[in-house]
């Protein structure tokens, strides 16, 4: 079972980094690009966190992060609670390509709700957290 899950999950991530790629290329950006804006639209965090939150590494993170900067997408910001670990946040024009995407992600979202049904789908979303949490939890008590 493990094997067929994680298959399924391999697969289903490259579909969805397919299918992130092309909402994301109309508005100047790719998939990485999006995810890293995405995780700080709400409020800024050091790039620590977004690693965390995303569940890849700090460097790759680091990476999308200076490109975003460098193209006036983000912008770094002074930490309070820590003086080397500057805080990430979008600039207007990074929110303004967030949402060109938007249209494109409604539409996407609405064709897989048609296609698996409504309370499919939403099993679906919480099958997928459950084992993300099960795993996490796995990951913390190996010693």
């Amino acid at each position: 079972m493990l094997s067929r899950t994680a298959l399924g999950v391999f697969r289903l991530n490259g579909q969805f980094l397919a299918v992130s790629e092309e909402l994301a290329r109309p508005a100047g950006l790719t998939a990485a690009w999006w995810q890293v804006l995405g995780a700080v639209l709400r409020e800024p965090q050091p790039v620590a966190g977004v690693a965390r939150a995303m569940g890849i590494t700090r460097q790759s993170v680091q990476r999308v992060a200076d490109l975003l900067v460098e193209r006036g997408l983000a912008a770094y910001a002074p930490n309070p609670a820590h003086r080397r670990a500057k805080l990430l946040r979008p600039t207007e024009a990074g929110r303004a390509a967030v949402e060109r995407i938007r249209p494109g992600h409604a539409d996407l979202a609405v064709r897989l709700r048609d296609a698996l049904g409504e309370e499919e789908f939403a099993r679906t979303a919480q099958v997928l957290e459950d084992l993300s949490d099960a795993l996490a939890r796995l990951e913390s008590a190996e010693p």
